[in-house]
């Protein structure tokens, strides 16, 4: 994420002043030895660390401050909605990616085994905390039998543990609070009808691991299906017609990602016009490339990152009337 906010804004000539998540410093401080060893000014690309108690303070003198004329910021919606209120007394410029709650689109005429394999790229790369993660699974009912106990299969092979160990293939939740979240979550869905098919339980490899978990028949007015869910649970619920399917992909108050699952081409157009995000994927679960505009739309967030439409996002049009 550093590289593609950094890179575009050092392509159109700007200086970057970065604060790296607390939680997930030290990429950044080798990002910035890296671009210093390549030649970049020191003050032409500057780290500002903060802990928690601290970051609040840095986010207001950022976006208060008038030397600072863009903002571009990764994180929560809410945190992002703080951020915009912020920067209005100075009119800044505002790049936001925040959260989403990519719907997982599977008709009945998918190739079944493409999608399962997708799922799994999807939703459990880096164990689900990804902005694009697939959240919410709908399922063709005359398909969902198969899609899950393959799944189930699949997720049983994957090997939870630390990264260092070069055998896993799914590593930790960032913090103890984030395995809490997840546990809250499951044991709402359940109370409100989920069905735990597979998972459900923190690992005791230690504190911020948490089983690969699949949860069917999730009530839409829970908060598993309602909120961006930041970690390795597939919520699934099974759907019968098109239109049932859309609805139910379009009712988050986010539009980042989704995905579709389908061998008829008329399909794909016409369900990826319909669906409220700023990205579709079609037959595949990571979409994401350096060549292609990464943003959203609805409370996702504002811009794009990525092609010439992020680099767009650190330049200024001006227009010149000349009468010579």
């Amino acid at each position: 994420m550093i590289t593609r906010k950094v890179a575009p804004a050092l392509a159109a000539g700007c200086t970057v002043v970065l604060k790296p998540s607390e939680f997930t410093p030290l990429t950044a401080i080798i990002l910035r030895n890296l671009a210093e060893r390549a030649g970049v000014p020191r003050h032409v690309f500057q780290l500002i660390m903060a802990d928690e108690e601290t970051a609040p303070k840095v986010g207001t003198e950022f976006c208060s401050n008038e030397i600072v004329k863009k903002i571009s910021f990764t994180g929560s919606t809410t945190i992002g909605k703080h951020l915009m209120k912020l920067s209005s007394s100075t009119v800044k410029r505002l790049s936001l990616e925040l959260g989403g709650n990519a719907p997982f689109i599977v008709f009945k005429d998918a190739d079944i085994d493409q999608a399962i394999n997708s799922a799994i790229a999807s939703k459990f790369r880096n164990a689900g905390q990804t902005c694009v993660c697939a959240d919410r699974f709908l399922i063709h009912s005359s398909v969902a039998t198969r899609f899950i106990t393959g799944l189930c299969d699949k997720i049983k092979k994957i090997k939870v543990g630390p990264g260092i160990d070069v055998t896993s293939t799914m590593g930790p939740l960032i913090s103890k609070s984030a395995v809490d979240k997840v546990v809250e979550k499951i044991a709402e869905a359940i109370s409100e009808g989920g069905q735990c098919i597979l998972g459900r339980e923190p690992l005791s490899i230690g504190p911020n691991y948490f089983a690969p978990t699949v949860i069917q028949n999730v009530n839409i007015e829970s908060k598993l299906w309602r909120d961006e869910t930041f970690g390795p649970i597939a919520a699934i619920r099974t759907f019968e017609t098109e239109e049932e399917a859309i609805s139910l992909a379009n009712t988050s108050t986010t539009g980042l990602a989704s995905y579709i699952f389908t061998q008829n081409m008329p399909r794909m157009f016409r369900v990826a016009a319909r669906l409220q995000t700023g990205m579709v994927g079609i037959n595949d679960g990571v979409i994401s490339t350096a060549s292609a505009p990464f943003g959203g739309i609805k409370e996702s967030g504002l811009g794009r990152e990525g092609s010439d439409l992020g680099l767009a996002e650190y330049l200024e049009t001006k227009y010149m009337f000349v009468n010579y």
